[in-house]
């Protein structure tokens, strides 16, 4: 079977299980978005998957995780919370590939999922870096960390 449309097969199930796991992880401002808003959010971020795979184009999903990055970076989310996101999805296809589809299918299916979802994933961090460098937070003193090295004195 072809990957995107095993994944759209999948869709319901790959949406439970990244829920349920994204509810695990007890990420704070998951939690107080609540149920139908999270499920709405992995609905999304599942359909960007799916049109990235099925018109091999990355550039969708790049802007749309830049535009949560800059979302959820102006909602004092920590970008570990918007990660876990990503990550609940990516665990929950991978699970729904290796429990169903054939052995020999694995590669070609993982391989794009997680080409996809790890672009996405590089574009959040990387923008939500740019927006932290930016804020005006105090910056860290990492002097501290070489005490006793010959440039610390």
């Amino acid at each position: 079977m072809e990957t995107g449309a095993f994944l759209a097969q999948e869709r319901d199930a790959i949406l439970e299980e990244a829920e349920a796991a994204l509810a695990r992880s007890h990420a704070q401002h998951y939690e107080a978005a609540g149920e139908l808003e999270v499920r709405r959010r992995l609905q999304v971020l599942f359909d960007r998957l799916l049109s990235a795979l099925t018109e091999r184009d990355l550039g969708p999903m790049i802007a749309y995780a830049q535009e949560i990055a800059e979302e959820r970076f102006n909602a004092g989310y920590d970008l570990v919370e918007v990660q876990t996101a990503f990550n609940a999805l990516e665990e929950a296809v991978w699970q729904r590939v290796l429990g169903t589809l054939e052995p020999s299918q694995y590669a070609e299916a993982l391989g794009l999922v997680s080409t996809i979802l790890g672009s996405g994933k590089d574009a959040l961090a990387r923008k939500y870096v740019s927006l932290a460098a930016h804020s005006h937070a105090p910056s860290l003193d990492l002097r501290a960390l070489f005490a006793g090295t010959e440039g610390s004195k």
